[in-house]
């Protein structure tokens, strides 16, 4: 039986289009005829594409993330050997991460996108899309999780950011790199995750307000105050070097912990992870941990953002809260 491969399309700029020479690109190309010329690259494959938005990647919302779930979760159930998500590459790491906090199945999920539009010159995007089916195909990637596949590389979900605004280059796995490769045609694969933690429940469609705060020089630390005025339900601080503030902002941080605010701070720099035992010093991260705040590991903001935010959306407890950024943040 030939192996079949469910394709769901969002939009973004792989599906995008000029309408004049010089002109800026819209979406103009449905999943459908996206997926076309896949069968001349993949004729073994069975491919079924379906169109589930026609979006720019920063106007997805987390309802738009819990349907492409339930269109994955369908497609697997029946008989799809793996799921490839189609999108915008702006939130291309989020949404990944997002989707591999939630995949309950071992099929691979794979979030793929392209960095110029359909009609420009060496438009890379139907590279993209045939290394993301033969990622989805591969026995050695199932159970897994949620994988990002662009430049013929396969980065972990958890692991992967996107570094560069306009590169071809532009999704990196900057502390650890790609989990595998596709080399003529076939994927290599480098390693595999030690375990995965189990799934988390679904998150309702209407995400909670947990703002991101970067931390600068001198910080006052009034942005957290009228920030946590308004009752966030959570607060993610991206923090200097492994995990450090200034005194006044950690005085800031603390109040929102004593109010009932988790707060959780993650690394600024792009690469590496907060330490817990290694700076003392006033705003430190062992200051931090001191005053209750939670620190975020290896995920930076961004992701830290939906962790806490599917957390909370289950009502856990700080306590909680901080055993899962334990076990998901130190890989």
């Amino acid at each position: 039986m030939r192996p079949r491969v469910a394709i769901g399309t969002t939009g973004g700029t792989i599906s995008m289009a000029a309408s004049s020479p010089d002109g800026p690109v819209a979406v103009a190309v449905e999943g459908e005829q996206l997926a076309a010329p896949l069968s001349t690259w993949l004729p073994g494959v069975d491919i079924e594409s379906t169109t589930l938005a026609r979006l720019g990647s920063p106007e997805l919302t987390i309802a738009d993330v819990v349907r492409v779930i339930g269109f994955a979760r369908r497609s697997v159930d029946e008989g799809a050997r793996g799921v490839v998500i189609v999108q915008g590459t702006d939130t291309l790491e989020e949404v990944a991460y997002l989707l591999d906090l939630v995949w309950d199945r071992p099929e691979p999920l794979i979030v793929t996108g392209a960095m110029r539009a359909s009609d420009d010159p060496g438009a890379e995007g139907m590279g993209n899309l045939v290394a993301a089916v033969r990622v989805a195909l591969e026995p050695r990637i199932r159970s897994m999780g949620a994988l990002a596949v662009l430049n013929d590389e396969a980065h972990l979900a958890s692991l992967v950011t996107k570094v560069d605004a306009n590169a071809l280059t532009a999704f990196k796995s900057t502390s650890w790199g790609p989990v595998a490769k596709v080399v003529e045609g076939e994927v290599v694969v480098a390693y595999a995750p030690v375990g995965r933690p189990r799934p988390l429940p679904l998150p309702p469609p209407d995400a909670p307000r947990i703002p991101i705060l970067m931390a600068g020089l001198d910080d006052d630390g009034e942005a957290i105050r009228a920030i946590c005025a308004s009752r966030p339900r959570g607060l993610v601080i991206s923090a200097m070097g492994s995990g450090h503030v200034p005194v006044a902002m950690a005085d800031a941080a603390e109040e929102a912990v004593a109010s009932g605010i988790p707060v959780v701070f993650a690394s600024r720099t792009g690469a590496g992870t907060t330490t817990r035992n290694s700076y003392g010093y006033p705003g430190s991260e062992v200051d931090l941990l001191r005053r209750g705040l939670i620190g975020a590991g290896w995920l930076d903001a961004r992701k830290s953002r939906l962790l806490l935010s599917v957390l909370v959306s289950t009502r856990a407890t700080r306590e909680e809260i901080a055993d899962e950024f334990a076990l998901r943040g130190r890989l």
